[in-house]
């Protein structure tokens, strides 16, 4: 266990409430995906020595910032390897994520890293977000796939309503994770999303002009 936590150190520096499973799981993580990606690229080849920061910490990001409750339901819009969602599915081992992507053979990286970490709360679909129908959930999350207009547009129809007995500080909605100047995307979106900067939250050089935006439902 003592190794786990040195390779996890980053990690631990910001979160501290894991259990012995939940470091397995994230240690289990590099491994996996040096492995995988060697046959199919989900990452690219100068990202996967800095998995730990470039996408498990900049995953766990949202959970920085909102606590799902156990039986919350997300979609992962766009997973590709499995980001945010897989890491989120360790934090949250008692929500359910459905991680969607329309190429097929990353949803195979996904399903099996899963059977190999032993997570259990993921479900994958190989369809095109707008395509899903009767199928509701709480947050849609997502990294980097497409400009906000568009990611709002399909998550918007595929997110329930906000339950007023409960008191979020995030309420149901969509949560994505993206860089840069956002100025114009955010204008084009039609949307006003509340945006936070991730190096605020972590402070690392990795992580300036990186912001978590949420669109409320």
């Amino acid at each position: 266990m003592e190794k786990t936590t040195e390779k996890l150190g980053l990690i631990l520096q910001y979160f501290s409430d894991f259990t012995d499973v939940q470091l397995q799981q994230l240690a289990a993580l590099e491994g996996l995906y040096k492995e995988w990606n060697a046959k199919i690229n989900v990452i690219s080849r100068k990202d996967i020595d800095s998995i730990y920061l470039h996408h498990v910490l900049h995953s766990l990001s949202i959970a920085a910032i909102v606590d799902f409750s156990p039986g919350t339901q997300v979609i992962d819009i766009g997973c590709g390897g499995g980001f945010p969602g897989v890491p989120l599915a360790i934090f949250f081992p008692e929500v359910k994520f459905h991680l969607v992507d329309s190429i097929a053979k990353k949803l195979k990286v996904v399903e099996a890293v899963c059977e190999g970490a032993n997570i259990h709360n993921i479900t994958t679909q190989h369809t095109r977000a707008e395509e899903i129908k009767n199928r509701k959930f709480d947050f849609a999350v997502s990294r980097a796939v497409a400009p906000l207009k568009d990611l709002w547009t399909w998550a918007g129809p595929l997110l329930k309503k906000p339950d007023p007995s409960k008191q979020q500080d995030i309420t149901n909605g969509l949560i994505c994770l993206k860089g840069g100047d956002l100025h114009q995307e955010i204008s084009e979106s039609g949307v006003r999303p509340r945006m936070m900067s991730i190096y605020d939250i972590f402070q690392e050089e990795y992580f300036k002009e990186k912001y978590i935006l949420h669109v409320k439902k």
